[in-house]
């Protein structure tokens, strides 16, 4: 699908630049390109991946901490004394009225579930950590599953498999390529594999707010979606799903998402900035 709107606008008296023509040639034939705006000056990109620093730290620290008995309340700890013992501030906390400082959504839960006293893991769960960072104003997000103990071979290959989805997507993201060929490189690798890619969801633009444009789905069709231009700061973060793709929203805690067949689901997150070669990651 191509855009309607022309959202690369040159200020009247303000001379055009290369990329200004490259991206112009673009829109003039139709093609959804971001605004100005959205493309991040070099003082920006390294504010947002000195965030990324920490928290790849924080989640280092899960990494070393997770196990068979921990609940998920103290993972959400973890993060939140980590997070301010680095001078930054955990984004999901009081986000939206979100109550914790991570995700933890374990198994069936796809994403957005909150951490708790009563969720103790077990041996064979997989679990999805997701954290974003905010420092000196500066946003990154990014999420890694674990694996507590030895799980069934099922679930092993969704972990991998999901995790493979996200670096077929970055290799698919190339400057003046489309967030579309992200998607379908996404979706055809999970398919292959057995699995479905959750619809409802999507990466999307971070790094001076939590969540901009553009919407990254993880499904569709190459060659449609925003136009990617070097200095774009997005996320890619595909949940895949052992069965179905379609989910539900927990209607207790209004923010649990969960797979409708309530089989299991992965997902791994990165940050990423676009630049003239290819992604460049912002969080590990």
């Amino acid at each position: 699908m191509r855009g309607r709107k022309n959202n690369w606008v040159i200020p009247k008296g303000e001379e055009y630049t290369p990329l200004d023509r490259k991206v112009l040639s673009f829109q003039a034939k139709g093609y959804l390109c971001p605004s100005k705006n959205l493309i991040r000056t070099p003082e920006e990109i390294e504010g947002i991946r000195k965030s990324g620093v920490v928290n790849t730290g924080v989640l280092d620290l899960v990494a070393e901490e997770i196990h068979a008995g921990m609940t998920t309340l103290e993972i959400d700890r973890l993060v939140y004394d980590y997070t301010v013992a680095h001078g930054a501030v955990p984004a999901t906390l009081g986000y939206e009225g979100f109550p914790k400082s991570c995700c933890t959504s374990v198994n069936e839960v796809v994403c957005h579930g909150i951490p708790n006293e009563f969720e103790v893991l077990r041996e064979g769960d997989i679990v999805n950590v997701d954290c974003t960072t905010i420092l000196d104003g500066y946003y990154a997000d990014a999420s890694r599953m674990f694996v507590i103990g030895r799980t069934t071979p099922e679930k092993q290959k969704l972990v991998e498999v999901t995790k493979e989805c996200l670096e077929i997507g970055m290799q698919a993201a190339q400057p003046f390529g489309f967030v579309g060929d992200i998607g379908y490189a996404i979706d055809k690798h999970a398919r292959k594999n057995g699995f479905s890619v959750v619809r409802d969801l999507c990466g999307h633009g971070v790094g001076l707010k939590f969540h901009e444009e553009p919407d990254v789905l993880h499904y569709g069709k190459r060659k449609t979606g925003m136009l990617l231009v070097p200095g774009m700061v997005f996320t890619i973060e595909p949940m895949i799903n052992m069965g179905t793709w379609e989910v539900f929203i927990d209607s207790e805690d209004g923010w649990t998402v969960v797979t409708e067949d309530e089989l299991p689901s992965a997902q791994w997150e990165h940050t990423f900035v676009m630049t003239d070669h290819g992604l460049e990651i912002l969080t590990y």
